[in-house]
């Protein structure tokens, strides 16, 4: 349990930090240079997941299956550290006409590579702390890299021209590049602190390891670059469909979400080992439904707390008018991200029942559809074509599953009920957002009464938890 706990630290502090910056960059930058910032990250996800090659979940899979665990570690470390140096070289050779084609500066390009570069390196140091019980330091690790990266953000973007400290070179005109710098100092720090982890590779490289690995993670690989589509496709697309500020605006009130995605993460990292640990239990299927039912209920009133109060996030996280124009989008993304959240929940049948490759089937089905509705949609409605996108994504994720589940692992889920309780909370979101803005006591209200109806349907089931 306590092993859990710092994982889950390690794993949600790092983006509530990022989190906090998001005031700092809104303020700093206008919404032409938060798009730079935008397609910078973008890319660096679709790179991680290239570059990985879904070797590190492979890792964990035959660290604990093989006896000779220690090549599993030297071969997924070596077969790592070729590709992405062969990567490194090549795009590095080519950063000119490829930082032209993703529309970046050819300096940001180069940071970018650098950043993912460095982040593959640590892959498999990072997995190995994991596998070999060891979370202190793998925490303190992550959470160093955090903490100096958003020191480094608030020193370059706040303090040298609050302070008006002297800095060789300081551009107060390209402050996103030093956003970029501050997260390669933060990756050479990291960098050095696992180099001793480089050298443990006393058993040597495995051909036949290796196989087993290519084999167990390109389904992942596949699945990480249709999770990426869907989570930043969107954003590559307005700034191409429409122009960078509308992307720049969007992808800063699309950070609103975070409290859905903080939810929905920290959700995870006790669940599923819960839903591994329990399933031979006798009524284990009986519990996921009730763990089903709970997590929408709390992930629907959080949903309508953010609308009814949106207009004091917006003006707390969010310094710059000028992003407030693509705040329609808010309520949409985050039940879009609920409805994720609900699929992470049904995506217990294919893992209980060994039958992973649904998950990368289902990713690609969400993927296509992001795609078709953002190029179909976002020349007729514009910027809010893409939130519709993400929720017609991650709802037919949720349904696809659902269905299936049904097949393979039958759970009593109480549909009718969580349909109720989501329709209610669209009500009243709709109602909140388009009729009652800055309203305080009637929203409220709302909010209460949605609390107080599931309370009342719920009270009985409630009662007989608390007395066990």
């Amino acid at each position: 349990m306590q092993d859990t706990v710092i994982y889950g630290l390690a794993t949600v502090l790092p983006r509530l930090m990022n989190f906090i910056l998001v005031p700092l960059h809104t303020e700093t930058l206008g919404t032409e240079k938060y798009s730079d910032n935008t397609v910078f990250y973008v890319y660096a996800a679709f790179f991680n997941v290239v570059l990985t090659y879904g070797m590190e979940t492979a890792f964990f899979r035959f660290f604990s299956k093989q006896e000779d665990n220690g090549k599993v570690y030297a071969t997924t470390f070596l077969s790592l550290t070729v590709t992405t140096l062969i990567f490194f070289a090549l795009v590095w050779a080519l950063s000119e006409p490829l930082a032209s084609f993703v529309g970046l500066k050819p300096l940001y390009f180069r940071l970018l590579i650098g950043v993912v570069a460095l982040d593959t390196l640590v892959v498999a140091p990072f997995a190995y702390l994991r596998a070999t019980n060891r979370p202190t330091k793998f925490a303190t690790i992550k959470i160093l890299n955090i903490i100096t990266y958003v020191a480094l953000n608030f020193f370059f973007l706040w303090a040298i021209p609050a302070l008006s400290i002297d800095f060789p070179s300081y551009d107060p005109s390209d402050l996103v590049v030093y956003i970029f710098i501050a997260n390669l100092a933060a990756s050479i720090i990291t960098f050095f602190l696992l180099s001793p982890y480089f050298l443990k590779l006393e058993e040597g490289f495995s051909l036949a390891i290796l196989k087993q690995l290519l084999s167990y993670g390109w389904p992942i690989m596949v699945a990480g670059l249709a999770f990426v589509v869907n989570e930043n496709l969107d954003k590559l697309l307005l700034k191409d469909l429409i122009d960078e500020d509308t992307m720049g605006a969007y992808a800063g009130c699309y950070k609103l979400a975070i409290f859905m995605t903080l939810f929905i993460q920290a959700f995870r990292l006790g669940a599923e080992p819960f839903f591994f640990n329990h399933a031979a239990d006798n009524n284990a299927k009986q519990t996921y439904a009730a763990i089903l039912k709970y997590f929408v209920i709390v992930g629907a009133s959080g949903l309508l707390f953010i609308v009814i109060y949106i207009d004091f996030f917006k003006e707390l996280i969010i310094r710059d008018e000028a992003y407030w124009r693509t705040l329609e989008i808010v309520p949409v993304v985050l039940l879009a991200n609920l409805c994720l959240g609900i699929y992470h929940n049904l995506s217990i049948w294919y893992k209980l029942t060994d039958q992973t490759h649904y998950g990368m089937y289902i990713s690609i089905f969400g993927a296509m559809v992001t795609i078709a509705f953002n190029l179909w949609m976002i020349p007729i409605i514009g910027f809010m074509a893409s939130a519709w996108a993400t929720l017609a994504a991650y709802g037919g994720m949720m349904f696809v599953s659902y269905f299936l589940g049904r097949k393979h692992y039958p759970v009593p889920y109480e549909t009718k009920k969580i349909l109720g309780y989501l329709s209610l909370v669209v009500i009243f979101s709709f109602s909140s957002f388009y009729f009652l803005r800055e309203q305080f006591i009637p929203n409220t209200l709302l909010l209460f009464v949605f609390l107080g109806i599931a309370f009342l349907i719920e009270r009985k089931e409630l009662k007989r938890i608390l007395i066990r």
